[in-house]
């Protein structure tokens, strides 16, 4: 055989594999009509995995895979993980007064009565304030309005995420660490992630709010690790329980965890958690199925969320069980 023959054999035998495995999948011809939904609502980006398995990825409307992706508020629920990190190291109690660092708040009744856990669910009663006029960490502090009393009302908004900044700078200055180090330590490093993509203020400090940006495939990576019950790579990077602690509603928002978007009562599945920031950047998690969804987008007025999931839980439903979205009895 000629050699150049022979090379083409052996390279045809090493491909063909990789190639019948894709031709062979099921689910990229079963979940295409999900993704060209979300293409036709100027979608960017749409990731399917179940068990940790990748069973589709498309990219669309001029996006590229390894293109980094702004999360927009999507970035809270890194921040409501790296808070129970913090309480499991021992820098904060999630129950304790805000006010026990913040010194400043003491001398306003309101304030006074305001809890870690309460500024990450956004019932602290403080303004939210707007994404376009963010303030910086210490700013966010000193100009804080307590329009309720502390757990009355759910107020959507950066200022109390950026608030929380400050109570954990004050946190760890002592231990002679910064907000972003400790971040970067304790959560992103351990997936494989940077910070270098996220926003951050004249200061220096990462916006926790919104500031995150990362490729689909890494934001999936943090929520594989939501899903494995805070193991990631043979290691308990926070444990389960107090991980749990993320995904209880309040009498204010019962759809509303510690950073974390908790599905109605009524819905179907009713284990569905999610990550989610404007222009309709989602982590869908839903624990039940061992099933994670990244979607990236500027999407258009038509898109609905309940549109999307049918079209991945349907094709990943077997044709005699349960409808996905049947409700409650």
């Amino acid at each position: 055989m000629h050699p150049l023959a022979a090379i083409s054999v052996i390279l045809t035998l090493a491909i063909a594999p990789a190639a019948r495995s894709q031709a062979e999948s099921p689910w990229k011809a079963r979940l295409a009509p999900a993704g060209e939904y979300l293409r036709s609502c100027n979608g960017h980006a749409l990731l399917v995995y179940r068990d940790g398995q990748l069973l589709f990825e498309d990219y669309f409307n001029g996006y590229q895979r390894e293109e980094p992706h702004r999360l927009a508020s999507g970035t809270k629920s890194f921040v409501g993980v790296l808070a129970v990190m913090a309480a499991e190291d021992g820098l904060l109690k999630l129950d304790e007064s805000a006010a026990d660092t913040l010194a400043e708040w003491r001398s306003d009744e309101r304030q006074a009565r305001i809890t870690i856990r309460q500024l990450l669910t956004l019932t602290s009663g403080l303004a939210g304030g707007e994404t376009s006029d963010m303030p910086g960490y210490q700013e966010a502090v000193r100009t804080a309005v307590a329009k309720f009393p502390p757990g009355e009302k759910f107020q959507y908004g950066p200022v109390p995420f950026q608030c929380f900044g400050e109570l954990l700078r004050r946190k760890l200055e002592p231990r002679g660490e910064t907000v972003e180090g400790y971040l970067q330590r304790r959560l992103l490093h351990p997936l494989g992630l940077t910070a270098n993509s996220w926003r951050k203020d004249a200061a220096g400090q990462p916006h926790l709010p919104s500031g995150a940006a990362l490729t689909a495939r890494e934001w999936a990576k943090f929520g594989q690790l939501v899903l494995n019950r805070g193991a990631w790579d043979g290691r308990q990077l926070i444990s389960e329980k107090l991980l749990a602690e993320c995904f209880h509603g309040t009498p204010a928002h019962p759809t509303y965890g510690l950073t974390f978007w908790l599905n109605a009562a009524d819905e179907r599945p009713r284990d569905l958690v999610m990550a989610a920031g404007a222009g309709k950047q989602k982590l869908y998690l839903v624990s039940s199925l061992k099933l994670l969804i990244v979607q990236f987008a500027e999407a258009t007025r038509r898109f609905q969320e309940r549109e999307l999931l049918r079209l991945v839980l349907g094709a990943l439903h077997p044709p005699d069980g349960p409808e996905p979205f049947a409700k409650s009895e």
